[in-house]
């Protein structure tokens, strides 16, 4: 408080007070980790689009990392992934606009927008000299994606590309569908494909593991607590009928896709192929704030 008064005081401008205090809260959270954050009513919509329904925007999952905004995936047929932005890569300016320092929230705000508007993207990409400017223009972006074929006349391939809501009911549809196309007593196994997935919701990472499992523990959840321990379980019936399952995976793979392939390789359900994982193992909650809109 001293230090905001001083500032309310002698800063060479006037400065809002409520912007001082989100800022303040901002960079309290941002020193924890770089997923705890605080959500205004605009990342909050903005949140709630990118789990929930559409938006306008890239189609692409990033973090923050040394202050820089860094790609975790793009995800399957949008904008990002057909200009070939790759997980690694760095985005250094928007719009021509350093975004050095710029809120990992911020910076998403200024990437979305409605569609069919153009940006500009500079790209850094590790092993090349020169950054890059790739321009995208914006698409309508539909989260709830799960896709499914026939590989090879008896195989079953389940591609999904982000864990939102209801990825757990369209799997187990999926599932069905092949099992119907191919016919369950002659489906020989099953792919699970989680390359370039970069997380999602939780509850979705276990509703899609229980469809591959009969019995046993999925994950747990730990807190700094003894008593802050969740233990989450697979119900009765796997829906593939024990067939043999191969689990797809790349350093894009993040989150809730880590939960599902290390859940059905702990059970020695599937075997899990690829590269090594993102390697990202915590979760986010979000906490209704009192006297605010909201946060997490």
């Amino acid at each position: 408080m001293d230090v905001f008064e001083r500032v309310r005081a002698e800063y060479v401008e006037k400065v809002d007070d409520k912007k001082l205090l989100e800022g303040a809260i901002n960079g309290m959270l941002t020193s924890l980790d770089p997923h705890s954050s605080f959500l205004d009513a605009r990342d909050f919509e903005q949140m709630r689009q990118q789990t929930d329904g559409e938006y306008g925007g890239l189609g692409i999952e990033v973090t923050q990392e040394n202050g820089v905004v860094k790609v975790i995936s793009p995800i399957d047929d949008t904008p990002a992934s057909r200009a070939g932005i790759k997980a690694g890569d760095y985005i250094t300016q928007i719009n021509k606009e350093p975004i050095f320092g710029l809120s990992l929230q911020d910076a998403i705000a200024k990437m979305k927008g409605p569609p069919k508007t153009s940006i500009t993207l500079t790209i850094a990409r590790e092993g090349e000299d020169k950054t890059r400017d790739v321009v995208l223009v914006r698409e309508i972006i539909t989260l709830n994606r799960v896709k499914s074929e026939v590989k090879a006349g008896t195989v079953g391939y389940i591609r999904v590309s982000q864990f939102n809501k209801n990825v757990g009911a369209s799997t187990r549809a999926a599932v069905a569908d092949l099992q119907q196309k191919i016919g369950d007593k002659r489906v020989t196994g099953y792919v699970l494909d989680l390359r370039r997935n970069p997380g999602g919701l939780l509850d979705q990472a276990i509703e899609v593991s229980d469809v591959f499992l009969e019995r046993g523990e999925i994950v747990s959840q730990r807190g700094r607590r003894k008593d802050d321990i969740q233990r989450y379980y697979a119900r009765p019936g796997d829906q593939t009928n024990g067939k043999p399952i191969i689990v797809l995976v790349d350093e894009s793979s993040a989150s809730a896709s880590e939960i599902v392939a290390g859940a059905l390789q702990d059970h020695r359900r599937a075997l899990v192929l690829g590269q090594r994982t993102f390697g990202k193992g915590s979760v986010q909650t979000l906490i209704p704030c009192p006297r605010t809109q909201r946060c997490a």
